[in-house]
């Protein structure tokens, strides 16, 4: 509808070639996001990241050409509807409102847009969480200021490169010692925050050997910008048993246990500071309630003392040297993974706190 009863606007031949224009310029955008040689200069390391690349194509596609109108439109209007030399200083431009047509148009096509990116995006993420959850279990930890890594029977931490195997599915579990770090590969298009207390994993499956930087994409203090010197390699399984085996050699002799932690003095605890430290460190993770009352974690009341209580997740008995030993160490197992003091940034006085408020839990 037209203000004031004035004749509706025309659109002119003017109108109809720039459309015609943007028609093609926004065709050659869509053209060039899904033939654009993405791989070469960003290599698919895992397999789940080609469908990654297949959604950036498309957002890039729809975006590109969606901007290339209202942009053009833009233009055209502020060039066609501009302010002639003969226009009074009050004159306003054409007063247009009530156009069923338009409204019904510019609803109808963002919602459609919208509505494909969520299934698109759903059954992307969807495969990406059926990836395969058996084979290699990896813990990767973030400090100020480096990344560590830590496998399954080699002692200590492994520090400059994370080697993989190709083709062999890849649990990787994520936390931090300190602060909260952003752990990302380019090459694998997935990232997961570290968080201090939290564990986190995404799972993937090698897929393309090769040497790709690992970077830190959450500012994490003043030499945040050097964590970009490590590197992911991925190689055959024979190159990676070889590490591998080297790696158990080299730490043969370094304690499994955290460094600069010793023998925690579990008499020393005290149940007041422990109770506050559980609810800082431990509720994300673990119920005050009976073993089956799981969060992520079982619930932990009674746990040193209900004799109907199943072992620890490492097949210990539950008493109290043995929960200071998983405190100060960690475990990944069929239940997932429990940080060890240096992720949760436990030192032995806390680890003696815990254990004792633990032991009021009758």
């Amino acid at each position: 509808m037209v203000e004031n009863g004035t004749q509706p606007v025309q659109l002119d031949r003017g109108f109809w070639m720039i459309t015609a224009l943007l028609a093609v310029l926004a065709v050659a955008s869509i053209v060039f996001w899904y033939v654009f040689p993405l791989e070469n200069y960003l290599p698919a390391a895992i397999v789940t990241a080609r469908q990654v690349d297949a959604l950036f194509r498309f957002m890039s596609a729809t975006g590109s050409a969606l901007y290339i109108f209202v942009a053009g439109y833009l233009i055209y209007f502020a060039i066609a509807y501009r302010v002639r030399p003969g226009d009074g200083p009050d004159a306003i431009g054409v007063q247009i409102h009530d156009n069923p047509k338009l409204e019904f148009w510019w609803t109808i096509i963002p919602l459609l847009f919208v509505l494909v990116l969520s299934v698109v995006s759903v059954r992307i993420w969807y495969e990406i969480l059926l990836e395969p959850e058996n084979g290699l279990v990896v813990e990767a930890i973030g400090h100020q200021f480096e990344f560590t890594f830590r496998y399954p029977q080699i002692n200590g931490e492994v520090t400059d490169e994370m080697h993989l195997p190709l083709n062999v599915p890849v649990t990787l579990n994520l936390t931090s010692s300190d602060v909260i770090h952003g752990f990302w590969v380019p090459a694998m298009r997935l990232k997961n925050d570290t968080v201090p207390g939290l564990v986190t994993s995404i799972r993937f499956t090698p897929r393309l050997p090769g040497r790709y930087p690992i970077i830190c994409t959450q500012f994490c203090g003043v030499l945040h910008s050097q964590m970009d010197k490590q590197v992911l390699v991925i190689e055959d399984k024979a190159s990676f048993d070889r590490w591998y085996r080297a790696e158990q050699q080299r730490n043969a002799r370094v304690s499994n246990a955290i460094p600069g932690t010793g023998t925690v003095a579990i008499a020393s605890g005290d149940a007041n500071a422990g109770k506050q430290l559980f609810a800082q460190k431990c509720t994300a993770c673990h119920k005050i309630a009976p073993f089956d009352q799981t969060l992520v974690g079982p619930g932990l009341k009674g746990v040193l003392h209900d004799p109907s209580h199943p072992n620890l997740v490492n097949g210990k008995a539950a008493d109290p040297a043995d929960v200071a030993g998983i405190l100060q160490n960690g475990y990944v197992g069929s239940m997932g993974a429990m940080p060890n003091a240096s992720a949760n940034g436990l030192s032995d006085q806390d680890i003696a706190n815990l254990v004792a408020y633990l032991n009021t839990l009758k």
